[in-house]
C-alpha cells in the first residue's frame, strides 16, 4: 500500500509549496481537488483543459518531485435541484481533464436530488417512517440518480475512464455499503466505493465489516478518523447538525488519524484491505479543526506507516 494524500488538506499553501510538503513527509501520490465542494487552490479546471503546456506544468510539478497523481477528486452534489447543472459540469470537465492527463481513477458522490419534482432542496432520506419516505426514495433513485448514473459511465467510457469512486457519505443517496451495492449493481462495475471509514464511524456503522462486504467494489480509500464525544452523543445523539468547527460540543468529529482509534484499528483497517485484494492508495484528508493542516497531516503518515502493509508477501508452504 501506498500513501498518499488529498490536495485540500493543504489548501492553505500554494500549489507547489503543498507539493513540497508532501514530498517531504514521504508521501507518494496526491488527489487533486478540481471544484464543486473545494473552492480547487491547487487547480484552475478551464485553464487546464485549454492548455497542453499547463497540463504539462501540472504534472512536472507532481512527478518532478517523486509523486504520483493518483485521482481527481470533484466531490459535490451534481442531482441538486438548483445548483446540479453547474456541479455536473465541473464533474463533466473533471472527466475530460483525467483523460488528458491519463488519470483513470474520478473520485465523487453519487449525489442527493430533490425528493420531488418541483422541490428546490436536496432531501435525504434516512427513516422508513413515515410512509411516504418510501415513495420519495423511489423517485430518487429511479427517475434521477440512476439515470444520471447510466449516462456518467456512458460518457466516462467515451474518455477513456472507468474507475468512478463514491464516497460513502452523508447527505448523499449512496452514503453505505448496501447503497453502493445496489448502484453498482445497476450501472456495472466501473463504478466502485471510495471507502472513507470516517462516515461510517459516525452514522455507527463499521468499516472494518464494511470492508469485508464490499471486497473487490472498493476502488479507492480515503484515511480519515473520527471521534465520538460519548458525553455529547448520549443527549445528541450522532445526528449532530452543530458547527463542524465546535469540536468539544459536538457528538462527532472528523480528526486526524489514530486520535479517534488508535494505530491498532487502523492495522486491522490496513489488514482487511489486503484480504479482499486492495494493496492501493491510502489518500489522507486531513479535516481536524484542532491540529494545523500539516501536524494532522506528518501524524496521519506516521500511523499509515506503521499501520500499513508496504510490501506484497512472498511467504510460502515449505514441503514437507
Amino acid at each position: 500500500m501506498k500513501i498518499g494524500i488529498v490536495s485540500d488538506s493543504l489548501s492553505n499553501q500554494p500549489f507547489e509549496t503543498a507539493l513540497d510538503t508532501i514530498a517531504g513527509m514521504g508521501i507518494e501520490g496526491v488527489e487533486i481537488n478540481t471544484g464543486n465542494w473545494s473552492s480547487a487552490p491547487h487547480i484552475d479546471l478551464d485553464e487546464m483543459l485549454a492548455s497542453s503546456d499547463a497540463r504539462k506544468r501540472f504534472m512536472n510539478a507532481i512527478t518532478s518531485r517523486g509523486l504520483s497523481l493518483i485521482a481527481l477528486n470533484c466531490n459535490g452534489n451534481q442531482l441538486h435541484p438548483t445548483d446540479g447543472q453547474r456541479q455536473s459540469s465541473v464533474v463533466e470537465k473533471t472527466i475530460r481533464l483525467a483523460s488528458e492527463l491519463e488519470c483513470s481513477k474520478v473520485c465523487l458522490m453519487s449525489g442527493l436530488p430533490a425528493g420531488a419534482p418541483t422541490d428546490k432542496t436536496p432531501n435525504w432520506i434516512i427513516s422508513a417512517w413515515p410512509p411516504e419516505t418510501s415513495e420519495i426514495l423511489a423517485w430518487q433513485w429511479n427517475e434521477v440518480l440512476l439515470p444520471y448514473w447510466h449516462k456518467l459511465v456512458d460518457n466516462g467510457r467515451e474518455f477513456g475512464i472507468d474507475n468512478f469512486a463514491i464516497e460513502l457519505h452523508g447527505n448523499q443517496l449512496v452514503y453505505n455499503v448496501p447503497t453502493l451495492l445496489r448502484l453498482r449493481d445497476a450501472v456495472g462495475k466501473a463504478v466502485g466505493a471510495n471507502l472513507d471509514p470516517s462516515h461510517l464511524m459516525w452514522m455507527g456503522a463499521d468499516a472494518l465489516q464494511a470492508v469485508s462486504a464490499l471486497g473487490d467494489a472498493i476502488h479507492h480509500v480515503h484515511a480519515k478518523d473520527t471521534w465520538i464525544n460519548p458525553d455529547k452523543a448520549a443527549t445528541i445523539s450522532r445526528l449532530d447538525t452543530g458547527p463542524m468547527i465546535d469540536v468539544a460540543e459536538r457528538a462527532w468529529s472528523y480528526i486526524t488519524i489514530g486520535y479517534g482509534h488508535g494505530e491498532s484499528w487502523w492495522r486491522e483497517f490496513c489488514y482487511r484491505l489486503r484480504l479482499v485484494g486492495y494493496d492501493s492508495w491510502l489518500s489522507i484528508e486531513h479535516e481536524d479543526p484542532v491540529l494545523s493542516c500539516a501536524e494532522g497531516v506528518q501524524r496521519s503518515v506516521n500511523v499509515l506507516n506503521a499501520a500499513a502493509p508496504e510490501k506484497v508477501s512472498d511467504y510460502s508452504l515449505q514441503p514437507i
